[in-house]
């Protein structure tokens, strides 16, 4: 999430008038993050002052409630929206409406009458308003932590338990997970806990790398998300690489390489107009040696049933780290594209070797580079900021797990449980080197690539045309959005953008 405090004054300008109500009563300025030296007020009616932190989330609520809450400004629009049954999105937005009402009832007793979206729970079902209301105590333990209230927070947590569950409602399982996460944070912060072993630092490890397994397979089939990256982002290079006689790609990090059996089938329909001579896929990883090259004689086997001339080389690295253009063999008449899926937000917390990564990319001399990465601020150093930002885009992912996979389905318990839940501990518990689950908003990998010379490239009509084909295909037909930021795509979830898609040449 960016710093959440830009358009704050006037989107709540409710949450104003109790600011300047409050500098009323005391005759004194209200304390701010961006007045820090201002003492608290201390309220006739507040049993507790605000902490930063407290201002610091609502401000950040602030922000969600202007980018998606256009929908929900009346109750006939909410249910509209949902067809009777509420979204997760929705139901984190109705949860932090009343979150803020509870904080301004607090400080004076009547100031929920100011609030832009002040609203009883009345017109919707039982089940969500149990689930507002175990959100609302994932929201208080979250701001307690962030207070070092410790004993406050695990009691909070407690009560959340009694109503979460990893196999309940998707706000539930969301809750749970979150749950479990700020229960480790606590342990950590009052040293307490045991550490991480091996088997589960290689779980977090999984989570990052999402390695070909048969719960990452079902997400690829039972999931928008993957096939969106995919289609869009092989379409890009298959329009860069076409017309050329040898063809080198290279994967970075490669997984299933099911995304190149498109381009394959691609360039076999233009064979008998333009032959090529040679496709070589350089697969890099640095987990899974026998996966890669199972991945390997998959692809070759297809690649023979299209009468393709295939060659697959594998570069198993202990880390990408280690990674050198010394290490991939390419000729001189080859056009290289090259493949980055959801692999350099694992080396965000290692710039270094981020750094390394890319320079030795750009001196492949690539046509193309296409990037797909998590549309997310998971990066803050604010622990509320980034608690914030991962319970509203963790929501999405778990909204489109519940709408596109049966919940006793053996493998979305292990997405939701493995990948994202360690994933979740590791980006709300974790700190400095431990923290290694980041992410960044495409604007700052615009910033970063600038530096090595790339220039961002358009993806083309046909590139977002084949996603919205795929995207159609999950949930109600609209709920995957496709957006345009600067010449990439934004794939999201009812709102929520989830994954980027870019195109790249080095100049």
């Amino acid at each position: 999430m960016e710093e959440c405090d830009d358009d704050f004054d006037s989107l709540f300008a409710g949450a104003k008038k109790i600011e300047h109500l409050i500098e009323d009563q005391n005759q004194m300025p209200l304390a701010s993050p961006n007045n820090p030296e201002v003492s608290e007020p201390k309220l006739p009616h507040q049993t507790t002052p605000f902490s930063s932190a407290s201002f610091e989330i609502l401000k950040c609520y602030g922000r969600f409630f202007e980018d998606r809450s256009s929908r929900l400004t009346s109750e006939t629009d909410r249910l509209d929206v949902a067809g009777g049954k509420l979204s997760v999105a929705e139901i984190l937005r109705l949860a932090g409406e009343r979150y803020i009402q509870f904080f301004t009832q607090k400080a004076d007793g009547f100031s929920a009458f100011f609030h832009p979206y002040a609203s009883a729970l009345s017109g919707i079902s039982v089940d969500d308003i149990r689930d507002v209301e175990l959100v609302h105590l994932l929201l208080a333990a979250g701001e307690e932590v962030s207070r070092r209230q410790f004993h406050l927070a695990t009691g909070f947590i407690s009560r959340c338990l009694w109503t979460a569950s990893d196999s309940g409602t998707p706000v539930q399982r969301l809750a749970f997970q979150f749950a479990e996460a700020l229960t480790e944070r606590i342990e950590r912060e009052t040293g307490r806990f045991r550490g991480v072993n091996e088997e589960r630092l290689a779980r977090c490890r999984e989570s990052m790398a999402l390695s070909c397994n048969p719960a990452i397979l079902a997400s690829h089939q039972g999931l928008p998300f993957g096939q969106l990256i995919q289609f869009a982002g092989i379409q890009a290079i298959i329009e860069r690489v076409k017309n050329a006689r040898k063809i080198h790609l290279v994967d970075i990090n490669i997984r299933s390489g099911i995304q190149w059996t498109i381009l394959m089938q691609a360039l076999a329909e233009q064979h008998g107009s333009s032959p090529i001579e040679r496709i070589r896929l350089t697969a890099i990883g640095a987990a899974e040696r026998e996966k890669m090259e199972e991945c390997g004689k998959r692809l070759q086997s297809f690649a023979d049933s299209l009468n393709l001339p295939f060659r697959f080389d594998t570069v198993f690295l202990s880390d990408l780290k280690d990674f050198s253009e010394d290490l991939i063999q390419v000729e001189e008449d080859e056009v290289v594209a090259v493949l980055a899926n959801i692999v350099l937000r694992t080396m965000i917390a290692r710039p270094d070797c981020l750094d390394g990564l890319m320079r030795g990319i750009k001196r492949l001399r690539p046509t193309v580079m296409v990037v797909a990465e998590v549309e997310a601020n998971h990066n803050s150093p604010s622990f509320i900021n980034r608690f914030v930002e991962a319970l509203f885009f963790f929501g999405a992912y778990f909204d489109c797990l519940e709408d596109c996979l049966d919940r006793e389905d053996p493998c979305r318990r292990t997405i939701e449980g493995l990948h994202f839940g360690e994933g979740i501990r590791n980006m709300v518990a974790a700190e400095g080197d431990e923290r290694f689950t980041r992410n960044v908003k495409i604007e700052v990998w615009r910033a970063y690539f600038a530096r090595f010379g790339m220039a961002e490239m358009q993806l083309s009509e046909s590139s977002v045309y084949q996603a919205n084909l795929v995207g159609k295909q999950f949930g109600d037909g609209n709920s995957c959005t496709l957006d345009s930021s600067g010449k990439g795509l934004i794939i999201g979830w009812k709102g929520t953008p989830m994954h980027s898609v870019t195109c790249w040449k080095f100049s």
